[in-house]
């Protein structure tokens, strides 16, 4: 179950746990060029060429989120891609 609220800055964000109880997210973006969302787990994870700490959630965007969908609908109907 995914519960919705707003953030501190107004976007709305989905709160909800993956199979394992892991914290995840789905939350539109800020970003100001283009409508995007944020999907995923809300634990940070290291770049591996830089060593710098990054959010493990995808950035994506209208178009790629359309290319995930008739895969994800697919597995929700059949229970394979």
């Amino acid at each position: 179950m995914i519960e919705f609220r707003r953030t501190g800055r107004g976007f709305l964000r989905g709160v909800f746990a993956d199979r394992y109880g892991a914290a995840c997210s789905i939350q539109k973006s800020s970003l100001a060029t283009e409508d995007c969302i944020w999907l995923g787990c809300d634990h940070e994870a290291t770049d591996p060429t830089t060593g710098e700490r990054i959010g493990a959630r995808m950035h994506l965007t209208r178009e790629m989120a359309a290319d995930l969908l008739p895969h994800l609908l697919r597995f929700i109907e059949t229970g394979d891609l």
